[in-house]
């Protein structure tokens, strides 16, 4: 277990900061082993300090799959250039590091095994699926309409339920085996798959590394 190196700043950043232990702690021990403790050792201080920030492990806990769920569509919101370009490179963003990943992994299985049984994670999780898929939606009737196909709002709801299904079961499959896979096959899949959904091609994804610097 790596300890965090905590320090005097800024109420936000310490937040993040307790928010980012608190992660740490579910990757390696689930949720029920992520106590206030445990997470006061990971980053460094004491148990009374996250109790001053939080009121309970439920809320750090919440506030953790929060920050979670809403990197997802901040990497929308960060892909730049044409329509084309910024769809294509959205999929691959979400099939690559650091988004799929074991790390990821374990931090999904954790909190979705109680979001059918927790209202609070329930939802937030569906707060960030719609704003996931809204993202999608959006960069969906952008693309559509430079290619001058229909982009009604309809279509790119369905368009976007779709692929975010598709991103999904890629995405852990990836996660899980990943080493039955070439390099980037599950990228080129889920190219060509969305490419037959929509009609139209999206030609192939810059390398995710250039993407994340």
């Amino acid at each position: 277990m790596t300890r965090r190196t905590f320090h005097r700043a800024p109420e936000a950043e310490r937040r993040h900061d307790l928010i980012e232990a608190t992660l740490d702690c579910i990757a390696d021990q689930g949720l029920q082993g992520a106590t206030v403790r445990q997470i006061a050792i990971r980053a460094g201080v004491t148990a009374g300090l996250i109790r001053h920030y939080f009121v309970s492990k439920e809320h750090i806990i919440e506030e953790a799959y929060r920050v979670l769920i809403a990197r997802l569509t901040e990497k929308a919101e960060r892909v730049t250039g044409d329509p084309q370009t910024r769809l294509r490179d959205f999929i691959v963003i979400n099939l690559t590091e650091p988004v799929a990943n074991s790390r990821s992994l374990a931090l999904w299985a954790a909190f979705i095994s109680q979001v059918g049984v927790d209202p609070s994670l329930a939802a937030i999780h569906r707060e960030g699926y719609i704003g996931f898929r809204d993202a999608l939606e959006g960069l969906l009737a952008d693309f559509l309409a430079e290619k001058g196909e229909n982009a009604s709002p309809a279509r790119c709801r369905a368009l976007a339920i779709a692929i975010n299904g598709l991103l999904d079961g890629l995405w852990l499959e990836g996660c899980l085996a990943g080493e039955l896979f070439g390099e980037s096959e599950l990228v080129s899949i889920a190219l060509s798959s969305v490419e037959a959904l929509l009609g139209v091609p999206i030609g192939e994804g810059r390398m995710a590394g250039a993407l994340m610097a």
